[in-house]
């Protein structure tokens, strides 16, 4: 397996496992959703099967030229405060730091701030601290974008250093991709370590919330470096999107999530596939999808149990929680008016429906200290 340093991609025409019938037919598609890998994470895809899971996340398809979803899909403008800072749930901020990633997911929910100019990126720090300081609410900042891992380990450090100064500010947690795309931007950067063993303290975290989408991205060398930032005192849990050829299946989505649970990183949320352009290809309806992972938690021991399947819509984080032949039920895991918190919602089931606004609510539980009401048929 390759070590070292890794050389990036950006044309597919360099791609010499594709013939050019491939490449002639992904051409419109990068012109709109670009194209981004390295050498280390291609080597993984077996170009022998055009199903291959790895190729499916990386390499360009026709298919994302269909026409279904939106460029925001969970309404994400609504929540910004300023560029680059949303504020959606009152204790947690979100900052998008960077406007790079090391590969382009082909199923990404954010594929715009890679096909537009970068409007939407942080580009006054000072500004953004100083929103966290006077908001004394927030306990939680999210650093995101792109990858923050792709910023150079000096950057990162002027966003957390002031940041582990705001004395209400007790999580920083950091979405990155970077183990299963280069984990040698860990393993071979010791100050990288060093930052995050010196910012994760023993009252106040930091938490890597990993994306490992399919057992094969758990190498040797994401493990290691998954077990760096667990020796440097980081807490890592996986997220990853429900992904149409990759992960859904019970047999393999179970493979997963025992793997992590294996190497202390916790299964924490599996996403419905976001409706962003492009993404129709990859999106698996909700209820298929709470089907799938139902089966693979009955083939897995309790510590790999702790996966969630979550939506993030545009009112806030729901969990679907359970499914009967005639009702699908929703969960505010967060919601972006408090007072929702932890609401029920009962929908009418529709196998069909891959986002909440596909379902019509008929039982809608309203929080403990109001009546419940009723608006299904008399």
């Amino acid at each position: 397996m390759k070590t070292g340093k890794v050389r990036y991609c950006t044309d597919i025409r360099q791609i010499s496992f594709l013939s050019e019938k491939e490449k002639a037919l992904m051409e419109p598609v990068v012109r709109q959703f670009p194209f981004r890998a390295n050498d280390y994470y291609l080597s993984l895809i077996d170009w022998n099967d055009p199903a291959d899971p790895i190729r499916r996340m990386i390499v360009p398809s026709a298919d994302e030229l269909e026409p279904w979803g939106r460029p925001d899909p969970s309404d994400e403008s609504a929540y910004t405060v300023m560029q680059g800072v949303e504020h959606k749930y009152n204790t947690t901020v979100l900052l998008l730091v960077s406007e790079v990633c090391d590969g382009i997911c082909r199923y990404c929910f954010r594929k715009r701030l890679f096909a537009r100019q970068k409007q939407e990126i942080l580009r006054d720090l000072p500004a953004a601290l100083e929103y966290i300081r006077s908001h004394t609410e927030i306990t939680n900042v999210l650093l995101t974008g792109g990858d923050p891992f792709v910023l150079s380990t000096r950057r990162l450090e002027q966003i957390i250093a002031p940041l582990r100064q705001i004395p209400h500010v007790q999580i920083i947690r950091i979405g990155t991709r970077i183990p299963v795309f280069n984990p040698f931007r860990i393993l071979e950067d010791h100050d990288l370590l060093s930052l995050i063993e010196r910012y994760s303290l023993p009252d106040k975290k930091i938490y890597i919330m990993t994306h490992f989408c399919h057992p094969r991205e758990l190498t040797p060398q994401a493990l290691e470096a998954a077990h760096r930032l667990q020796k440097a005192g980081a807490v890592l849990c996986n997220q990853c999107p429900l992904i149409r050829g990759v992960n859904d299946n019970p047999q393999t989505l179970a493979l997963l999530m025992r793997r992590c649970s294996f190497a202390g990183i916790v299964p924490y949320y599996l996403f419905q596939c976001r409706p962003a352009l492009g993404n129709h290809a990859y999106t698996v309806p909700i209820e298929e999808g709470y089907d799938i992972l139902r089966q693979a938690k009955s083939m897995v021991s309790g510590l790999a149990k702790r996966l969630r399947f979550v939506m993030s819509h545009s009112t806030g984080k729901l969990e679907i929680i359970a499914k009967t032949g005639e009702y699908t039920y929703f969960k505010y895991h967060r919601a972006a008016n408090d007072a929702d918190s932890s609401r029920v919602l009962i929908c009418r089931s529709n196998p069909k429906a891959c986002w909440l606004d596909d379902y019509e609510e008929v039982i809608h539980d309203y929080p403990p200290e109001r009546p419940y009401h009723y608006y299904g048929p008399e």
